[in-house]
Protein backbone atom coordinates (compact mmCIF):
# COMPACT_ATOMS: atom_id res chain seq x y z
CA UNK A 1 0.00 0.00 0.00
CA UNK A 2 0.96 3.51 -0.56
CA UNK A 3 2.55 5.17 2.23
CA UNK A 4 3.25 1.95 3.64
CA UNK A 5 5.85 2.13 6.29
CA UNK A 6 7.84 -1.28 6.56
CA UNK A 7 9.95 -2.56 9.29
CA UNK A 8 13.59 -2.45 8.62
CA UNK A 9 13.32 0.64 5.63
CA UNK A 10 14.08 4.12 6.79
CA UNK A 11 11.14 6.45 7.15
CA UNK A 12 10.61 9.66 4.48
CA UNK A 13 13.31 12.10 4.40
CA UNK A 14 15.72 10.10 6.91
CA UNK A 15 18.99 9.20 5.62
CA UNK A 16 19.95 5.48 6.27
CA UNK A 17 21.97 5.12 9.27
CA UNK A 18 25.96 4.97 8.02
CA UNK A 19 25.70 6.79 4.62
CA UNK A 20 27.53 10.20 4.73
CA UNK A 21 27.25 12.79 2.36
CA UNK A 22 28.93 11.89 -1.42
CA UNK A 23 32.71 13.04 -0.94
CA UNK A 24 31.63 14.48 2.61
CA UNK A 25 33.35 12.46 5.80
CA UNK A 26 32.26 9.29 6.94
CA UNK A 27 28.96 8.79 9.74
CA UNK A 28 29.10 6.66 12.73
CA UNK A 29 26.82 3.99 12.58
CA UNK A 30 26.30 3.36 16.27
CA UNK A 31 26.02 7.61 16.81
CA UNK A 32 22.20 6.55 16.09
CA UNK A 33 19.93 5.42 19.18
CA UNK A 34 16.08 4.09 19.15
CA UNK A 35 15.44 7.29 20.47
CA UNK A 36 16.12 9.00 17.35
CA UNK A 37 19.12 10.82 18.33
CA UNK A 38 21.61 13.01 16.05
CA UNK A 39 24.11 11.47 13.55
CA UNK A 40 27.83 12.04 14.50
CA UNK A 41 29.95 13.09 12.09
CA UNK A 42 33.81 11.59 12.13
CA UNK A 43 36.12 14.17 10.44
CA UNK A 44 38.94 12.63 7.69
CA UNK A 45 42.14 11.84 9.59
CA UNK A 46 44.93 13.39 6.84
CA UNK A 47 47.76 11.52 8.12
CA UNK A 48 49.89 12.17 5.17
CA UNK A 49 49.88 15.74 5.52
CA UNK A 50 50.80 15.62 9.38
CA UNK A 51 54.38 12.87 8.03
CA UNK A 52 55.19 14.95 5.33
CA UNK A 53 55.06 18.02 7.63
CA UNK A 54 57.36 16.74 10.06
CA UNK A 55 59.54 15.82 7.45
CA UNK A 56 60.25 18.44 5.99
CA UNK A 57 60.50 20.29 9.60
CA UNK A 58 62.97 17.66 10.29
CA UNK A 59 64.96 18.05 7.30
CA UNK A 60 64.92 21.98 7.81
CA UNK A 61 65.57 21.66 11.33
CA UNK A 62 68.80 19.39 10.65
CA UNK A 63 70.28 21.44 8.09
CA UNK A 64 69.83 24.69 10.26
CA UNK A 65 72.00 22.95 12.88
CA UNK A 66 74.92 21.39 10.33
CA UNK A 67 74.96 25.34 8.96
CA UNK A 68 75.27 26.72 12.65
CA UNK A 69 77.86 24.10 13.62
CA UNK A 70 79.64 24.35 10.30
CA UNK A 71 83.27 26.53 10.40
CA UNK A 72 81.88 30.13 8.84
CA UNK A 73 82.72 33.30 10.26
CA UNK A 74 78.73 34.33 9.87
CA UNK A 75 79.55 37.71 12.12
CA UNK A 76 82.34 38.47 9.23
CA UNK A 77 80.01 38.40 5.99
CA UNK A 78 78.18 41.95 6.93
CA UNK A 79 81.91 43.54 6.78
CA UNK A 80 81.89 41.72 3.19
CA UNK A 81 78.09 42.72 2.48
CA UNK A 82 79.06 46.36 2.32
CA UNK A 83 82.80 45.60 1.10
CA UNK A 84 83.89 48.70 -1.51
CA UNK A 85 84.95 45.96 -3.90
CA UNK A 86 81.33 43.83 -3.16
CA UNK A 87 79.28 47.21 -4.20
CA UNK A 88 81.35 47.99 -7.08
CA UNK A 89 80.25 44.73 -8.61
CA UNK A 90 76.93 45.05 -7.46
CA UNK A 91 77.00 47.88 -9.10
CA UNK A 92 78.82 46.53 -12.57
CA UNK A 93 76.26 43.35 -12.02
CA UNK A 94 72.96 45.45 -12.27
CA UNK A 95 74.07 47.36 -15.14
CA UNK A 96 75.48 44.79 -17.22
CA UNK A 97 72.18 43.01 -16.66
CA UNK A 98 69.67 46.20 -17.50
CA UNK A 99 72.09 47.15 -20.49
CA UNK A 100 72.59 43.09 -22.24
CA UNK A 101 68.27 42.58 -21.04
CA UNK A 102 67.30 45.78 -23.32
CA UNK A 103 69.30 45.67 -25.81
CA UNK A 104 68.30 41.85 -26.33
CA UNK A 105 64.45 43.44 -25.92
CA UNK A 106 65.16 45.81 -28.59
CA UNK A 107 66.87 43.29 -30.79
CA UNK A 108 64.15 40.51 -30.02
CA UNK A 109 61.18 42.40 -31.11
CA UNK A 110 63.40 43.33 -34.62
CA UNK A 111 64.27 39.46 -35.13
CA UNK A 112 60.22 38.79 -34.36
CA UNK A 113 58.98 41.37 -36.54
CA UNK A 114 61.33 39.96 -39.25
CA UNK A 115 60.00 36.30 -38.52
CA UNK A 116 56.69 37.63 -39.29
CA UNK A 117 57.80 39.11 -42.61
CA UNK A 118 56.34 38.61 -45.92
CA UNK A 119 59.54 38.85 -47.05
CA UNK A 120 61.41 35.45 -47.66
CA UNK A 121 64.87 36.60 -47.13
CA UNK A 122 63.89 38.47 -43.92
CA UNK A 123 62.13 35.28 -42.19
CA UNK A 124 65.17 33.14 -42.75
CA UNK A 125 67.70 35.47 -42.06
CA UNK A 126 65.74 35.73 -38.76
CA UNK A 127 65.50 31.90 -38.02
CA UNK A 128 69.11 31.87 -39.30
CA UNK A 129 69.95 34.35 -36.09
CA UNK A 130 68.01 32.97 -33.89
CA UNK A 131 69.17 29.20 -34.51
CA UNK A 132 73.12 30.42 -34.03
CA UNK A 133 72.87 32.45 -30.93
CA UNK A 134 70.46 30.46 -29.22
CA UNK A 135 72.18 27.52 -30.44
CA UNK A 136 75.78 28.36 -29.12
CA UNK A 137 76.73 28.25 -24.97
CA UNK A 138 76.63 31.70 -23.72
CA UNK A 139 80.28 31.34 -21.83
CA UNK A 140 81.44 30.71 -25.74
CA UNK A 141 80.00 33.62 -26.97
CA UNK A 142 81.51 35.68 -24.14
CA UNK A 143 84.86 34.33 -25.12
CA UNK A 144 84.84 34.63 -28.52
CA UNK A 145 84.16 38.24 -28.68
CA UNK A 146 86.53 38.83 -25.80
CA UNK A 147 89.34 36.98 -27.75
CA UNK A 148 87.87 38.74 -31.19
CA UNK A 149 91.36 40.42 -31.30
CA UNK A 150 93.06 37.66 -31.93
CA UNK A 151 91.30 37.57 -35.96
CA UNK A 152 90.73 41.59 -36.16
CA UNK A 153 93.10 43.38 -35.38
CA UNK A 154 91.57 46.91 -36.02
CA UNK A 155 87.54 47.58 -36.42
CA UNK A 156 87.10 49.77 -39.10
CA UNK A 157 84.09 51.75 -39.89
CA UNK A 158 83.98 51.66 -43.63
CA UNK A 159 86.96 54.01 -43.63
CA UNK A 160 85.00 56.72 -41.28
CA UNK A 161 86.64 55.36 -37.55
CA UNK A 162 88.77 53.11 -36.74
CA UNK A 163 90.03 51.72 -33.97
CA UNK A 164 92.40 49.02 -32.38
CA UNK A 165 89.95 45.46 -31.61
CA UNK A 166 91.17 45.07 -27.80
CA UNK A 167 90.60 48.85 -27.36
CA UNK A 168 86.86 48.88 -28.15
CA UNK A 169 85.91 45.30 -27.01
CA UNK A 170 86.53 45.90 -23.37
CA UNK A 171 85.48 42.31 -20.33
CA UNK A 172 82.16 44.75 -20.21
CA UNK A 173 81.10 45.27 -23.92
CA UNK A 174 82.46 41.54 -24.72
CA UNK A 175 80.12 40.36 -21.93
CA UNK A 176 77.34 42.59 -23.20
CA UNK A 177 77.58 41.09 -26.65
CA UNK A 178 77.21 37.61 -25.24
CA UNK A 179 74.50 37.83 -22.72
CA UNK A 180 72.60 40.61 -24.99
CA UNK A 181 72.78 38.83 -28.32
CA UNK A 182 72.40 35.24 -26.87
CA UNK A 183 69.31 36.84 -24.32
CA UNK A 184 67.94 38.82 -28.05
CA UNK A 185 67.29 35.29 -29.56
CA UNK A 186 65.27 33.65 -27.10
CA UNK A 187 63.35 36.93 -26.60
CA UNK A 188 62.29 37.22 -29.93
CA UNK A 189 60.59 33.86 -29.73
CA UNK A 190 58.84 35.36 -26.51
CA UNK A 191 57.86 38.31 -28.69
CA UNK A 192 56.76 36.10 -31.69
CA UNK A 193 54.93 34.19 -29.19
CA UNK A 194 53.37 36.92 -27.95
CA UNK A 195 52.28 38.84 -31.39
CA UNK A 196 50.80 35.55 -32.45
CA UNK A 197 48.61 35.24 -29.51
CA UNK A 198 46.57 38.09 -30.70
CA UNK A 199 43.33 37.24 -32.43
CA UNK A 200 43.74 38.46 -36.08
CA UNK A 201 40.33 40.00 -36.17
CA UNK A 202 42.15 42.87 -34.06
CA UNK A 203 44.15 43.61 -36.80
CA UNK A 204 41.61 43.40 -39.46
CA UNK A 205 39.50 45.58 -37.46
CA UNK A 206 42.20 47.98 -37.06
CA UNK A 207 43.20 48.32 -40.92
CA UNK A 208 39.17 48.58 -41.01
CA UNK A 209 39.62 51.88 -39.91
CA UNK A 210 42.25 53.32 -41.70
CA UNK A 211 45.03 52.26 -38.84
CA UNK A 212 48.40 51.86 -40.82
CA UNK A 213 50.76 48.95 -39.22
CA UNK A 214 53.17 50.51 -37.49
CA UNK A 215 49.88 52.45 -35.61
CA UNK A 216 48.70 48.76 -35.15
CA UNK A 217 51.24 47.09 -33.62
CA UNK A 218 51.48 49.68 -31.26
CA UNK A 219 47.91 50.51 -29.89
CA UNK A 220 46.19 47.36 -30.72
CA UNK A 221 48.69 43.98 -31.12
CA UNK A 222 51.53 44.76 -28.68
CA UNK A 223 49.22 46.19 -25.67
CA UNK A 224 46.93 42.59 -25.58
CA UNK A 225 50.55 40.97 -26.21
CA UNK A 226 52.38 42.19 -23.45
CA UNK A 227 50.24 39.87 -21.00
CA UNK A 228 51.94 36.87 -22.57
CA UNK A 229 55.31 38.89 -22.97
CA UNK A 230 56.12 39.95 -19.49
CA UNK A 231 56.30 36.58 -17.75
CA UNK A 232 58.88 34.97 -19.65
CA UNK A 233 60.95 38.33 -19.96
CA UNK A 234 60.75 38.78 -16.30
CA UNK A 235 62.36 35.43 -15.83
CA UNK A 236 64.66 35.94 -18.17
CA UNK A 237 65.91 39.33 -16.73
CA UNK A 238 65.97 37.03 -13.43
CA UNK A 239 68.39 34.93 -15.26
CA UNK A 240 70.26 37.78 -16.68
CA UNK A 241 71.31 38.60 -13.47
CA UNK A 242 72.82 35.33 -12.50
CA UNK A 243 74.27 35.17 -15.97
CA UNK A 244 76.41 38.00 -15.31
CA UNK A 245 78.61 35.63 -13.38
CA UNK A 246 79.90 34.24 -16.53
CA UNK A 247 81.78 37.60 -17.30
CA UNK A 248 84.39 36.79 -14.37
CA UNK A 249 86.41 34.25 -16.65
CA UNK A 250 87.07 37.20 -18.47
CA UNK A 251 87.97 39.50 -15.62
CA UNK A 252 85.11 41.52 -15.47
CA UNK A 253 84.04 42.97 -12.09
CA UNK A 254 80.58 41.60 -11.20
CA UNK A 255 79.62 39.66 -7.62
CA UNK A 256 81.36 36.75 -8.13
CA UNK A 257 84.88 38.48 -9.49
CA UNK A 258 84.67 40.33 -6.45
CA UNK A 259 84.17 38.18 -4.01
CA UNK A 260 86.87 36.34 -5.38
CA UNK A 261 89.11 39.01 -4.98
CA UNK A 262 87.85 40.04 -1.23
CA UNK A 263 88.82 36.15 -0.13
CA UNK A 264 92.01 36.10 -2.24
CA UNK A 265 93.15 38.74 0.47
CA UNK A 266 91.74 37.31 3.92
CA UNK A 267 91.27 33.43 2.77
CA UNK A 268 87.75 33.68 4.07
CA UNK A 269 86.25 31.85 0.61
CA UNK A 270 82.76 30.99 2.06
CA UNK A 271 81.99 34.45 4.60
CA UNK A 272 82.47 36.24 0.73
CA UNK A 273 80.15 33.76 -1.29
CA UNK A 274 77.80 34.07 0.98
CA UNK A 275 78.10 38.01 1.47
CA UNK A 276 77.65 37.76 -2.78
CA UNK A 277 74.50 35.19 -2.52
CA UNK A 278 72.69 37.61 -0.09
CA UNK A 279 73.20 40.48 -2.65
CA UNK A 280 72.41 38.00 -5.35
CA UNK A 281 69.11 37.41 -3.61
CA UNK A 282 68.35 40.58 -2.89
CA UNK A 283 68.49 41.98 -6.85
CA UNK A 284 66.12 39.10 -7.59
CA UNK A 285 63.89 39.74 -4.89
CA UNK A 286 63.76 43.77 -5.90
CA UNK A 287 63.07 42.36 -9.51
CA UNK A 288 60.39 39.97 -8.78
CA UNK A 289 58.38 42.24 -7.19
CA UNK A 290 58.84 44.64 -10.62
CA UNK A 291 58.06 42.03 -12.21
CA UNK A 292 55.07 41.19 -10.25
CA UNK A 293 53.60 45.01 -10.85
CA UNK A 294 53.76 44.72 -14.85
CA UNK A 295 52.30 41.45 -14.76
CA UNK A 296 49.22 43.29 -12.97
CA UNK A 297 49.31 46.29 -15.01
CA UNK A 298 49.21 44.54 -18.27
CA UNK A 299 46.78 42.02 -16.74
CA UNK A 300 44.28 44.39 -16.34
CA UNK A 301 40.27 43.37 -17.45
CA UNK A 302 41.84 40.15 -18.04
CA UNK A 303 39.58 37.40 -16.09
CA UNK A 304 41.84 35.27 -13.61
Amino acid sequence: MAGEHRPGEPAVGERPVGDGPVGGPAVSEGAVGAGGDELVVVPLRHWGRWVGGAVILAVLGALGWALADAKIDYAAVPGFFTHDIMLRGLVNTVLLALAAQAGAIVLGVLIALLRRSANPVARWFAAGYVWLFRGLPVLLQILLWFNLALVFENISVFGLFEEKTNVLVTAFVAALLGLGLNESAYMAEIVRAGLNSVDHGQVEAAKAIGMTPATTLRRVVLPQAMRVIIPPTGNNFINMLKGTSMASVIGFLELIHAANNIASRNLQIMETLLAAAAWYMVVVSVASVGQHFLERHYGKGVAR
